[in-house]
């Protein structure tokens, strides 16, 4: 039976929508879709305006209420401490009180009067504490509030006013929600808008999306309204993460260890900076300091007080316990569990500011398949496949899994000051290079200077991925028997016929033979590894003398596999599409 592999290269559909059923609450006028009408009390309008209105959920560390916020400026005092709010940055200094000392009873008095601004934007001076309670008991929260706030308008956009008889009475130029709101507050019910098309959305994860009609506009606002989550609870920090996207969080990206307190007594200094990674399967590492892996497990659930995380591991009793979540926020979470035991930890991602000490300690951790070499532009093939290991006292190896060279690695702060790994490893003058990093997830690291054209892209492997059941199953096909191409396409040209009668023999450690007639052709390698984005790689690497071999140099998506049969794909941002084939004799 085929078995079909997790395959987690990008890929792209476009879906046309028609909105037949809609047509109905929409006048077309002379002019075209960008002069369709809606009504001022039709549902598109609606949709506008619960688009439109004011989000009052960002201050809910003053207000404890979503459908209201506290005009700026105000004051107020958090644990005796008077602060003055100008900005919505300012509300991270209240945070920053609250979270000097954890687990604590905080104490936050506003300064009165003050004055709050409803969903429509209506302005109400609010005399004390219980007029304050009354308006956020009036508040629906828990994200069934009739605001969307998962997407916004692109501003400006240009509206005109139609009497009944379809001839245009006036134009506006919005500039903000508050402006587009007052506009569709200010209608009759019957009176005739039309937008002057098209105009750009914003969605919560930064994504545009352009519209040309009503229908367009009117089916994407629907879309969003409940495609995130909106925070609206009586809290603040986005602490309120459900399940699936608390584990995303958690294996996402490498976390570095920042405070270790067990039974009161601060245990910090023995594990600062250590690196900790989170799997989906359930499995957790932390290093050790010296470039071995500490194995454990990790589960979570939840609460109403929140998510729990339980750590086990059998030699790092320090982290083993059912640690309750009290904070995610800033690429930070924090653990706590009773009797004085905390862990704080801080995500690792791209952007985010990874210091030497950081990056010294993932590369220790384990070996790393070279993915990708270019060096002034130029793709250096020839590496594909081959793995580094960084040793202590600055050794550096690189294998292919027969042969070894030995150089050096050392880590530092480049003249950017962004952390670097300068790598000198005899004539290998395509990496011998200072590489600052660019990028890090769990299982990648991503290194270069793309405006002179030179970029390093590793593969984390831990144990040769000797731990994966797939990886151990295909490795196991593929030394069952000799293959042959079935099928090379490389960008749409196929040129299977450049391998007829070629006999691909796949053997341990890691070398690939090919022949003809029994007679030996090349030697090459191939290996087999988990990707970063849970895919399986099959690298493929025959150096580059032989211009139709080298055209396999690649690390290939295992698309499908089955005893008889081996599908790979390769894609990235330089090639369109290249499908590799492989069937036993």
């Amino acid at each position: 039976m085929k078995k079909l592999l997790n395959l987690m290269y990008a890929s792209f559909v476009l879906i046309a929508l028609t909105f037949t059923s809609c047509q109905e609450e929409f006048e077309e006028v002379a002019g075209g879709n960008e002069n369709e009408t809606i009504q001022a009390d039709s549902s598109t309008s609606l949709l506008i305006q619960k688009t439109s209105s004011n989000d009052g959920s960002y201050d809910n560390i003053v207000d404890g209420a979503s459908c209201i916020a506290l005009k700026f400026p105000y004051v107020v005092e958090v644990n005796g401490i008077s602060v003055t709010i100008d900005s919505r940055e300012d509300l991270h200094t209240i945070e920053d009180i609250f979270d000097e000392v954890d687990i604590d009873e905080d104490i936050l008095e506003i300064i009165f009067p003050i004055t709050i601004t409803l969903a429509d934007y209506t302005e109400i001076i609010i005399e004390n504490v219980e007029q304050l309670r009354e308006w956020a008991d009036a508040c629906t929260e828990g994200g069934d509030d009739d605001d969307i706030e998962c997407i916004d308008f692109v501003y400006p956009i240009t509206l005109f006013t139609f009497d009944v008889n379809e001839q245009q009475t006036g134009e506006v130029q919005v500039e903000n929600d508050e402006e587009l709101s007052r506009f569709f507050d200010g209608l009759d019910g019957s009176d005739l808008v039309s937008i002057q098309f098209p105009i750009t959305l914003k969605k919560y994860d930064g994504t545009e999306v352009v519209v040309d009609s009503n229908a367009e506009l009117a089916r994407a606002l629907e879309l969003a309204e409940d495609e995130c989550d909106e925070d609206d609870d009586d809290d603040f920090n986005d602490d309120d993460f459900d399940e699936e996207r608390f584990d995303f969080c958690l294996t996402q990206c490498p976390w570095k260890v920042m405070e270790v307190v067990r039974d009161e007594v601060n245990q910090t200094d023995q594990y600062y900076a250590r690196i900790m990674n989170f799997y989906e399967d359930g499995s957790v590492t932390v290093s050790d300091g010296s470039g071995n892996l500490i194995e454990g497990t990790w589960s979570s659930r939840f609460t109403d007080n929140g998510p729990l995380l339980t750590l086990d591991f059998d030699n790092l009793v320090d982290f083993n316990l059912e640690w309750l979540v009290y904070e995610i926020g800033d690429h930070t979470i924090k653990l706590y569990n009773a009797n004085g035991n905390k862990i704080i930890l801080k995500q690792l991602c791209e952007d985010d500011e990874t210091d030497p000490d950081t990056l010294r300690e993932i590369l220790k951790e384990c070996e790393w398949i070279i993915k990708k070499v270019v060096n002034q532009g130029e793709e250096i093939n020839r590496l594909l496949g081959y793995k580094f290991k960084f040793l202590p006292d600055g050794v550096l190896h690189l294998t292919n899994g027969d042969t070894t060279s030995e150089g050096t690695w050392e880590i530092g702060l480049n003249n950017d000051e962004i952390p670097s790994v300068l790598i000198s490893i005899g004539e290998e003058n395509s990496i011998n290079f200072e590489w600052p990093l660019r990028d890090l997830t769990n299982d990648r690291l991503k290194f270069g200077i793309e405006d002179i054209g030179y970029r390093l892209v590793l593969q984390r492997t831990c144990d040769d991925d000797a731990n994966d059941g797939d990886v151990a199953e295909i490795r196991n096909i593929m030394q069952g028997g000799t293959w042959n191409v079935a099928l090379y396409d490389n960008e749409g040209m196929n040129t299977t016929v450049n391998y007829a009668g070629k006999d691909f023999a796949f053997s341990m450690p890691n070398l690939v033979e090919v022949s003809e007639n029994n007679d030996p052709l090349l030697n090459g390698l191939w290996r087999i590894a988990r990707s970063e984005d849970s895919g399986l790689l099959f690298f493929l690497n025959f150096g580059e003398d032989d211009m139709d071999f080298a055209e396999l140099n690649e690390p290939w998506y295992i698309v499908e596999v089955d005893a008889n049969r081996i599908e790979l794909v390769y894609e990235d941002e330089d090639v369109n599409y290249k499908t590799l084939v492989f069937e036993k004799q």
